[in-house]
């Protein structure tokens, strides 16, 4: 039983009622649930009840030719719903309500309003038999705090199509209890009181009388045995909990033809009548036991959504990391042949301007030490080892450096575009990226959630050669969209705009160049007497143009056996374990230590461009091509994992008011 606070209950109902359709909508589950219906059973069943002064909603139904409208008149006094002996004369709803109670008639039809159908005044008797909206009438012997429905037959066709089986169960859904007639020929018709019994008990626990128009020759115990097949067949087992009373109505021939109205006769001890029967129901214990019932459903259908929801959420989590850690791959193969000579030139330009005055006027009458000036001639010979070159060769290096660039860069976006309008996409993460425990973490709870649905899990994970992990992951539909609309029209323009973000790249001003005199400014501090005297860095700064090239290595392992300086990168989305490697000569003269003091110089200035640029690459990429999917991701993932919380809260409130 729920808790009596109505006014609690029908806020959080509202409550549930909001959050469940929009995280249907937001992580498109429309495929798993049938939310309609679920919104039909709150706005039709539980909120219009849960007003104090709403009356008891009480419907007539039966098969064809019971007595479904003599029984209605014989209730209300009136022969307002046309009798005869042919079935399914009646087409539509009859509504009965109190004339005092509803002296207003838009009031008495505002509350049907909430039911889907409005019903209009009844005007002429005639209008029922044809199909239509439901009339009403309002009359003095209907109680005030009952409704009373009379309802087509349900039974009424041909090789199981039921003209007005769909007008009833309108009608019956929206009932707090339901009157059954029915008669000897069809008390057993397992097709009629399985249908009722759908009604009764299929999505809340409706109670009913019984009405049993049968000859007079038949006597109560026979009358008492046929309605307990009925009520055995509509409730199983729990029968006797739920049947209100049972009715007799003699067969009368007067009836059919109103002259006279169906005479009701209570059986069993201690019988009223059955109006008096029904006025007498305690509204709120029926309607509170209805609503339980209702309820229970509503929250078990909500249970399970919210259970679909959180899968849903891993997967979009799931997807979402694949994209961003392949953003981040598609970054940094954008600069895998950047050319470094660029960064280091800017800072021999800072290192040489911030010289002391003796160093500058040294360096002027060419006074540099021994070792720096065989290490430049020996590199000079290295790079024309390398490479073959034009006369002008400045001028052709700058061409190839400008190529391989923009190759690289076109490539990675092209690579980058693919996989955001792929309806799969794999990525191959390190063991110890937290982003691959992430991701493993989330797959395994998707594994073990998805078997609770009888589904098999979409995606795939394996454990790579080297120890990492492999994934296949699945587009989710609710962002799937928003990376199909990168399509060949949009490519273009966002080619376009990319190749006019080149010059960004090639930039050496503003913050870059405030680190790089941070660096220039650490280095001067570090240098020993001896570096000072001799400026040793100063002359390292000559073979630096020799290092033109750098070499992205995605793991953890060093593949470089020559001369090399590898470089830890900042990882962009989890990428923990991101390496460069900026190639060196391996001349002959330098010593040991003065390769690893060379080293120690690069590695830092290499670092600090290489994450400056790695930023404007991601930049280009999200404003171009992966933007407004991944913040549509990180949107729906935030008010989805909100949404999801919130309704486990109001389950758990349930929860406590029905224990």
């Amino acid at each position: 039983m729920i808790s009596p606070s109505q006014l609690s209950i029908e806020q959080e109902i509202k409550s549930l009622r909001e959050i469940v359709p929009q995280l249907v909508g937001e992580l498109r589950l429309d495929n798993d649930v049938d939310i309609t219906t679920w919104q039909t059973l709150i706005d039709k069943k539980l909120l219009p009840k849960l007003a104090p002064d709403f009356p008891l909603v009480a419907s007539i139904c039966g098969g064809g030719s019971s007595g479904k409208s003599s029984l209605f008149n014989a209730l209300i006094q009136d022969h307002i719903s046309p009798t005869g002996g042919t079935a399914g004369i009646n087409r539509r709803i009859l509504i009965s309500g109190n004339a005092d109670g509803f002296s207003d008639g838009s009031r008495f039809e505002d509350l049907f309003n909430t039911f889907g159908f409005r019903p209009e005044p009844l005007l002429n008797k005639n209008d029922l038999v044809q199909q239509g909206n439901a009339r009403y009438v309002l009359n003095l012997k209907t109680p005030s705090n009952l409704i009373l429905l009379d309802t087509p037959d349900f039974d009424t066709g041909l090789k199981g199509s039921y003209l007005n089986r769909e007008v009833a169960r309108q009608a019956l859904e929206v009932s707090d209890v339901l009157v059954y007639i029915f008669t000897n020929a069809n008390y057993n018709n397992r097709d009629n009181t399985d249908f009722i019994s759908e009604i009764l008990t299929g999505i809340g626990i409706r109670k009913c009388f019984l009405v049993y128009r049968v000859y007079a020759s038949y006597p109560d115990e026979e009358i008492i045995d046929h309605a307990g097949t009925v009520a055995e067949n509509l409730y199983g087992s729990e029968a006797a909990n739920h049947v209100l009373g049972i009715y007799r109505a003699d067969e009368d021939n007067r009836v059919a033809t109103d002259e006279i109205f169906m005479d009701l006769l209570p059986l069993g001890s201690g019988g009223v009548s059955l109006m008096d029967a029904l006025a007498s129901l305690d509204r709120e214990e029926i309607r509170l036991d209805l609503m339980s019932s209702i309820l229970m459903d509503v929250l078990e259908q909500a249970g399970d959504i919210s259970s679909r929801a959180g899968v849903s959420l891993l997967e979009l989590g799931l997807y979402r990391n694949a994209l961003q850690t392949w953003q981040s791959h598609c970054v940094h193969q954008a600069l895998k042949r950047f050319p470094m000579d660029i960064v280091l030139k800017r800072f021999m330009e800072i290192w040489h301007r911030t010289d002391p005055s003796h160093i500058r006027w040294m360096r002027k009458a060419g006074k540099i030490i021994d070792l720096p000036i065989r290490a430049a001639v020996n590199t000079v010979k290295w790079i024309r080892g390398r490479e073959t070159r034009s006369p002008d060769s400045k001028e052709n290096n700058q061409v190839r450096y400008s190529d391989e660039t923009l190759d690289d860069l076109l490539t990675a976006a092209n690579d980058l575009w693919r996989k955001f309008i792929d309806s799969e996409i794999s990525v191959s993460l390190v063991n110890t990226d937290p982003v691959a425990r992430e991701m493993r973490e989330a797959y395994q709870e998707i594994e073990t959630q998805s078997s609770l649905f009888s589904k098999e899990n979409p995606h795939q994970m394996r454990i790579s050669a080297n120890g990492g992990f492999d994934f296949i992951i699945r587009a989710h539909p609710a962002i799937f969209d928003a990376g199909r609309s990168l399509g060949a029209e949009e490519w273009r323009p966002a080619i376009t705009s990319i190749l006019s973000s080149t010059e960004k790249l090639l930039d050496t001003s503003g913050q870059i160049d405030r680190d790089l005199e941070l660096l220039v400014e650490t280095f001067r501090k570090r240098m020993n007497l001896l570096s000072k005297i001799g400026q040793t860095f100063s002359a390292f700064l000559n073979v630096l143009p020799a290092t033109v090239a750098v070499t992205y290595i995605l793991s953890t392992g060093d593949p470089v056996g020559a001369a090399g300086i590898k470089v830890k990168l900042s990882g962009l989305f989890g990428l923990k374990d991101l390496y460069a490697l900026v190639a060196l000569p391996a001349t002959s003269g330098l010593r040991t230590a003065d390769r690893a003091q060379l080293e120690s110089l690069i590695g830092p200035i290499a670092k600090t461009w290489l994450n400056h640029k790695l930023e404007v690459i991601q930049t280009i990429f999200q404003d171009t091509i992966s933007g407004e999917t991944l913040e549509k991701a990180e949107q729906i993932y935030s008010d989805s994992d909100r949404n999801i919380n919130d309704l486990n809260r109001l389950l758990t409130n349930f929860s406590a008011y029905n224990d």
